[in-house]
């Protein structure tokens, strides 16, 4: 084929949406016959979206000399953007910056009116928003969305309701950011905006969704970018995380081997070319995967790759470490990431944790207030997942207080939020300490049910941790009451026996210090022992153990 066959044939396969056949081809002809400045972008966007960023970036400089070569600057700037913004988004600030500043200065020296300065406005604002100025940021936003409208550009626009969107959630306003959100999203689903773009939407707004605890549109979305991408099968930068993204939606809806499976593939799509961001959020993912079904070395060391790519390793390192039995160094770490974080949204995710760990150190009052600030936090967001989540919280320590009644109430409420957004291993955990609270409350009828129920959920799962503990509690229920012995007191001997002081039994068994004591003063009394070592004796005699 001669060089205009070549290139007319790369230009229907961009058009196609077929982004390998559309790089081969347009390099095949620009090697030929060098490409004008409008082939050579295409060839830009085409090496972007497979990948090939060394390519992409040569062709969108060449095209803004050529742009420059032929007078006209706003399409230079235009190029220099994209460029800009290419490697920002690789990481790559300093020379990000220098090509974004470049499209300011031509622009500036032939006071240009034009669409490119909507664009250029767009890094400003995401710096702004970057720094914690959520309005400066949202009124940036928003004048790039003006400029997009006066010259009907809707890739523009839709960036601009993106941003907004995002810093109205910064804002509290979680509401009106998502509306936003999903006129952004209505725009890129009809076609309506260009690859590059699209796949920018696709993925802040999932990510915002999640963030918000926003699971069914996390949901939706998640389900459309994966039918977008299924459209493109060379796509790589937004397809690895499409998959990191459903490996999540897929690990909340039960099926953890599937979302193993998931994940496991955007590790491998991520991994090639080297550099991509989002391959640290895959490997934390595998890394929750694997924590949850017990896989612990797998996990650690998910989580180390994780941070060796960038992304933070908690909370789920240390919750790892309290798997393991290290509550201490569990709760430092998390102590530590809280002392780092002021983001109420990434800040939620890291209570969660913290309560649970504070607990499990016996130390109850710190997860009080923990609870509190993330009940305080669900109340701003007004997510359903984030009040089940904080309801969970709430429960776990009103038990540790001994506020059995109190708990119960908060955890039906959390329980019920899980039953609606379908979150099988959520409600499994909840339905734990409603056991726990019902046998504080003698109704050891209804506990039994609701271990029972907890038990099949984590089998089908694999959620291995979670099972063993809950079969323990099970068999521990089901033992034959010993010298008069409740089902909590013949608990609380066997946790003495092994050398636990009153506190650490409190943490296994989230119930309060103070609950402990009466707990111990009662098996002192109706065994007729007086002390810890006599108790632990009569474990070991009657079988306890």
């Amino acid at each position: 084929m001669n060089t205009g066959d070549v290139l007319e044939r790369g230009r229907e396969s961009f058009h196609r949406k077929v982004w390998g056949d559309a790089h081969s081809l347009l390099s095949t002809a620009d090697s030929q016959s060098p490409l004008g400045p409008e082939d050579l972008n295409l060839l830009a966007v085409a090496s972007f979206l497979i990948s090939r960023n060394d390519d992409s970036a040569d062709m969108w400089a060449r095209a803004h000399q050529e742009y420059i070569r032929l007078g006209n600057p706003t399409r230079a700037a235009r190029c220099a953007f994209w460029l800009g913004l290419s490697l920002l988004i690789r990481g790559e600030f300093a020379q990000g910056g220098g090509w974004i500043a470049r499209a300011h200065r031509i622009l500036d020296e032939g006071q240009h009116d034009c669409v490119e300065r909507g664009y250029l406005l767009v890094p400003d604002a995401l710096q702004i928003l970057s720094g914690g100025d959520a309005d400066a940021a949202h009124d940036t936003f928003l004048r790039a969305g003006e400029i997009g409208v006066r010259f009907g550009d809707p890739d523009l626009v839709v960036l601009s309701r993106l941003g907004r969107g995002q810093a109205l959630i910064r804002l509290g306003k979680a509401a009106e950011g998502v509306t936003l959100l999903d006129e952004a999203m209505v725009a890129v689903t009809a076609g309506e905006v260009s690859p590059i773009p699209s796949g920018i939407v696709y993925c802040a707004v999932i990510l915002a969704c999640q963030e918000i605890f926003d699971l069914r549109r996390a949901r939706e979305w998640t389900d459309a970018l994966s039918r977008w991408c299924e459209t493109q099968p060379d796509l790589v930068p937004f397809r690895g995380q499409c998959l990191v993204h459903r490996s999540e939606i897929i690990q909340m809806r039960g099926e953890w081997d599937h979302a193993l499976e998931e994940v496991q593939l955007a590790c491998e799509r991520l991994s090639q070319p080297q550099g991509q961001a989002a391959l640290g959020m895959a490997f934390y993912q595998k890394g929750e995967l694997h924590r949850l079904r017990g896989d612990f070395p797998e996990a650690e060391e998910s989580y180390r790759q994780a941070s060796e790519y960038g992304h933070t390793p908690q909370p789920g390192m240390a919750l790892l470490r309290l798997a393991q039995g290290q509550a201490e160094a569990a709760a430092v770490s998390i102590s530590l990431a809280l002392d780092e974080t002021q983001d109420r949204i990434t800040r939620s995710k890291l209570l969660t944790a913290n309560v649970e760990i504070a607990i499990s150190t016996g130390d109850v009052q710190a997860a009080r207030t923990t609870a509190d600030e993330l009940s305080g936090i669900a109340a701003e967001v007004d997510a359903p997942l984030l009040y089940a989540i904080s309801g969970f919280a709430l429960g776990s320590v009103l038990l540790a207080e001994g506020e059995a009644r109190a708990a119960l109430t908060a955890l039906r409420r959390a329980w019920t939020i899980c039953q609606e957004l379908v979150t099988p291993y959520e409600a499994a955990r909840v339905r734990v300490l409603m056991a726990l609270a019902c046998r504080e409350l003698g109704d050891q009828d209804t506990a039994e049910i609701e271990t029972a129920a907890a038990c099949r959920v984590f089998r089908d799962l694999g959620a291995t941790p979670d099972l063993a503990r809950v079969e323990a509690l099970s068999n521990t229920s089901k033992s034959q009451p010993s010298g008069g012995l409740t089902p909590r007191e013949i608990q609380v001997i066997r946790l003495l026996a092994q050398g636990r002081t009153n506190r650490a039994i409190a943490g296994e068994l989230v119930i309060s210090e103070k609950t402990v004591a009466r707990h111990v003063n009662n098996i002192y009394t109706k065994l007729s022992l007086s002390s810890r070592s006599a108790a632990t004796a009569y474990a070991y005699q009657n079988d306890l153990l």
